[in-house]
């Protein structure tokens, strides 16, 4: 399918589509202002991120599992070790470490500079796909896409890192682009996975993040913790919007219109996480990261576009 034929195809989608994919756009992108509550960046009061991730995952897997047991499913056999591997990948990779590094990045810069971060997850999927999909060979497009993403993160790095790579604002990127490249090895573990139910899937990779994240609890010392209501009103959004409600968006529009669909709320996201920081927080970004925010979509556009495949959703 070429690209007129694949905007054809978006243009002609049912608006039940569109209203999907609006709400998940919005709960994801609603996700790193919530993070900046919970962690209580710009108040007098705070969340750590070892509290953070596990309190969001554990509201996260507990809405889900609801969801599981009045749906009758259940999880698959642990004599089934091909797909309990891929829940753990899944758990681990696509959950715990890319939240634990926003949720820690966060009490340094802004949400809407953490959404430019992970839009570029694309570009990472590209490279992996070529590697590791016979059917997903990069072409010279898919490469000028890959190149084009490149130059947009280091655009987004450039006045910093010019202040030296131990600021704190040089650390707080480099953990968001760790969490951007675990998004993409998540986004390549999925597509590599058996086939499973995806309420199935999402509850039991939702349960072993869950599991895995509790001992960062113990790291913390409670008497040191200074929180209010607004920060545990945010984890609480964390939990039931983006880990639980986005989930059910997620699986219900991969099933009604496929991966490729999904992908587009990469553009979306940062724009929107965007205007709730304007709004909310009164954020606003440098010349260097809209420069970067435009390198950055145009090398996912093309990335997505120039190959024989097509990239797969961004979580």
């Amino acid at each position: 399918m070429d690209s007129a034929q694949a905007q054809g195809r978006e243009a002609g989608r049912p608006m039940l589509d569109w209203l999907l994919f609006a709400g998940l756009s919005v709960i994801w992108a609603g996700a790193y202002p919530l993070t900046r509550l919970a962690v209580g960046k710009g108040l007098d009061t705070g969340l750590p991120p070892q509290w953070v991730l596990p309190g969001r995952l554990c509201i996260g897997a507990v809405f889900l599992w609801t969801l599981l047991l009045a749906s009758r499913k259940h999880l698959p056999p642990w004599s089934d070790r091909r797909r309990w591997l891929t829940i753990a990948g899944m758990g681990i990779v696509g959950s715990v470490i890319p939240f634990f590094f926003i949720t820690t990045a966060q009490q340094t810069v802004s949400s809407s500079l953490a959404a430019l971060y992970t839009a570029a997850s694309p570009v990472f999927v590209a490279i992996g796909a070529h590697l590791l999909f016979a059917g997903e060979r990069m072409t010279a497009r898919t490469g000028i896409g890959v190149v084009l993403g490149f130059v947009g993160v280091g655009v987004l790095f450039g006045p910093d890192a010019a202040q030296g790579l131990a600021s704190a604002d040089v650390i707080a990127q480099v953990f968001l682009l760790i969490a951007t490249l675990s998004y993409a090895l998540s986004t390549l573990i999925a597509r590599g996975a058996p086939p499973m139910e995806a309420i199935v899937f999402a509850a039991s990779y939702a349960t072993v993040s869950a599991l895995t994240s509790i001992p960062l609890v113990f790291t913390i010392d409670a008497a040191a913790v200074d929180a209010s209501w607004v920060n545990w009103l945010g984890v609480l959004g964390l939990g039931i919007g983006s880990s639980g409600i986005g989930q059910i968006l997620y699986m219900t529009l991969i099933a009604r219109a496929g991966a490729t669909f999904v992908s587009l709320s990469g553009y979306a996201i940062p724009v929107i996480s965007a205007a709730f920081g304007w709004v909310f927080f009164h954020e606003t970004q440098s010349w260097n990261a809209v420069f970067a925010f435009i390198l950055i979509l145009g090398g996912v556009w093309l990335a997505r576009t120039g190959g024989r495949g097509r990239s797969a959703a961004q979580r």
